[in-house]
């Protein structure tokens, strides 16, 4: 990846506190695993691993300037070990392994990713996205929360037990 590479998403930081209320809702355990696809400044990871404890907290970011700043994040919050960023594409890494994946993307982007998450994600994992829907996929909770002079929109969605269940609309 060359830095002149036009990512797909602009760079808008979810408010922590609806940060806060997707991990929640995604009922996030300490000790699983987190991925934020499209990390931006890595707030999702650090609250991930400082207030839920879970662990791993992997984003993926293709913009090298804010994979710098995680990476100083996670040196000065002593968060080796507990989060971690790659640069990179975030349609080639492994979600095998994912119990919880965020996503603040545009809904043309979720309908790009929706073919790899519904191939590596495992029964039981969430998907979380944050005002933009994951279109064809039936959320089981959606929720408004107002933060920052406005209201978020949070889907959650299971990944279902078989790739033949009634998972669409």
């Amino acid at each position: 990846m060359t830095d002149n590479y036009i990512p797909e998403v602009p760079f808008v930081p979810t408010p922590e506190n609806v940060v806060r209320k997707m991990l929640q809702l995604a009922e996030l355990k300490p000790k699983e695993k987190l991925v934020d696809l499209g990390a931006g400044d890595g707030r999702v990871l650090i609250i991930g691993a400082t207030e839920f404890k879970a662990m791993p907290c992997i984003g993926v970011e293709i913009r090298s300037e804010l994979v710098k700043t995680i990476k100083e994040k996670i040196k000065k919050m002593n968060l080796d070990g507990y989060v971690e960023i790659i640069q990179g594409n975030m349609y080639e890494y492994p979600l095998t392994d994912a119990d919880v994946v965020t996503l603040y993307l545009l809904t043309s982007v979720n309908e790009k990713l929706k073919p790899k998450l519904e191939r590596e994600l495992k029964a039981g994992a969430r998907v979380v996205t944050h005002d933009f829907e994951m279109p064809g996929w039936m959320p089981y909770k959606v929720e408004e929360i107002y933060d920052s002079g406005r209201t978020h929109k949070i889907y959650v969605y299971k990944m279902p037990p078989t790739k033949k269940s009634l998972f669409y609309k």
